[in-house]
């Protein structure tokens, strides 16, 4: 009787080993009745009834990645350009994963590939390489709305490649040096025009300048020589009022000094040796008494 109840301990004690189930982190199993799919298990202890229950799928519920292997896809002006993409998903309901879709990550995988070949296949070359952030958005949308049923949320997708082919990057690379060659041409020719503009300008105020010096210049010269008229005018009518008071005498006092300076220049003269005189002395000799009797007449006229 004892070894009954030892083993009937014994059985029980294995029975509910037998139904404590412990559920990991990241994870949530489902439990099956009989094959029917009563409730998620989440991550913990659980105790189910051992040969009732079961756990029927073991679903990860961290965010995962998944890689899309790449593919040759026909561009909307037919060029032939190699796609790689990523997608990342987080399963929401384990239910939905494990029971609405056979194999989850294979259906991911097929129709991203497929919206991936829609989306691209509706873009030329040039917006396939230069609108990526667009490609991923309308990606995610499609490929997020198709997943849902399935209780998966598709949180990013990303073109990681695009690869165009060998002769259309070889034209791309010769493109890009034909416009940076523009470019530095332009920007040459500019440089020129700008330097070209600051020595006109230059010139032009070099000119002004030059314009107003030569116009103060003549305008100082215009002057000098209206004193200098006026000067002459004011001597002029000085000697004339001499000769209307003194008669020849002053006439003849004039005549002497203008001949003598004549004179003396002969001096200084380089090339001149010898020095004749047309003139009588006696002539000399009465035009120096003629310069003493005006010396006497003045003299006389201050003493009075």
């Amino acid at each position: 009787m004892e070894y009954f109840f030892g083993l009937l301990a014994l059985i029980v004690i294995i029975f509910v080993m037998m139904g404590v189930t412990v559920v990991q982190q990241g994870f949530v199993f489902t439990i099956e009745r009989f094959g029917r799919y009563t409730y998620s298990a989440q991550p913990g202890l659980t105790v189910i009834i051992p040969f009732f229950d079961r756990v029927g799928r073991k679903v990860n519920v961290m965010e995962q990645v998944l890689d899309i292997p790449g593919q040759e896809i026909i561009t909307k002006d037919n060029a032939m350009v190699g796609v790689d993409a990523v997608v990342f998903f987080q399963v929401l309901d384990a239910a939905k994963a494990a029971y609405e879709v056979s194999d989850l990550y294979v259906a991911i995988m097929q129709i991203t590939t497929t919206n991936l070949r829609t989306v691209m296949g509706s873009m030329d070359l040039d917006e396939t390489l230069s609108k990526r952030d667009d490609i991923n958005g309308r990606l995610l949308s499609v490929v997020d709305h198709a997943t849902s049923p399935w209780g998966v949320k598709i949180t990013r997708v990303e073109v990681k490649d695009i690869r165009p082919p060998a002769d259309i990057s070889n034209a791309m690379a010769r493109q890009m040096k034909a416009e940076r060659e523009k470019r530095a041409q332009i920007l040459e020719a500019e440089g020129m025009r700008a330097a070209d503009i600051l020595r006109a300008e230059g010139e032009k105020q070099s000119a002004i300048l030059q314009a107003e010096g030569r116009k103060e210049a003549a305008f100082r010269d215009a002057e000098a020589r209206e004193r200098e008229a006026e000067a002459e005018a004011k001597a002029t009518v000085m000697v004339s009022d001499s000769i209307a008071t003194s008669g020849t005498q002053a006439l003849n006092y004039f005549i002497a000094q203008k001949y003598t300076e004549a004179i003396s220049q002969f001096e200084t003269s380089p090339n001149a040796k010898t020095i004749l005189f047309p003139v009588e002395a006696t002539q000399l000799i009465g035009t120096l008494g003629g310069i003493g009797e005006l010396a006497k007449e003045a003299l006389s006229t201050k003493e009075k």
